[in-house]
């Protein structure tokens, strides 16, 4: 489990300061922090996807309220990032240890490999109106 918060400074001339602190809370290690004057939903994408490719992805992440972590880039990105890593990373025993995506594609049926491709228009075909 980790968490990620801001924590806000003010520098000596008074100006705002804002730090991004990601833990670990299982090992109680600060994980990352990040210090700017303002942060988008993007900055801390960009902050996690650096996090998860050096420490691996958590099972479970914990954040404030805060517009930054509420917007709904970072949820979709989460989201999306959780179900890839789901399908194709975690293998299941109940699926013979196979991952979800490999056990789908193992499901094909036979008769269906052998189907065609619907027909398709290129853009040629198609009449435009101006």
């Amino acid at each position: 489990m980790w968490s990620y918060d801001f924590v806000a400074a003010r520098t000596e001339d008074g100006r705002a300061l804002r730090m991004l602190v990601v833990i670990d809370e299982f090992t109680r290690e600060c994980l990352t922090i990040e210090v700017g004057r303002s942060f988008t939903s993007d900055d801390v994408i960009g902050v996690l996807q650096y996090l998860f490719a050096i420490r691996g992805v958590p099972g479970h992440i914990r954040s404030e309220n805060g517009p930054e972590f509420v917007a709904k880039g970072i949820r979709r990105w989460l989201i999306v990032r959780w179900r890839l890593d789901a399908n194709h990373r975690r293998p299941h025993s109940a699926l013979g240890y196979q991952t979800p995506a490999a056990f789908a594609a193992n499901c094909v049926l036979e008769d269906s490999a052998t189907l065609h491709p619907p027909e398709h228009r290129t853009i040629t075909d198609l009449k435009l109106s101006h």
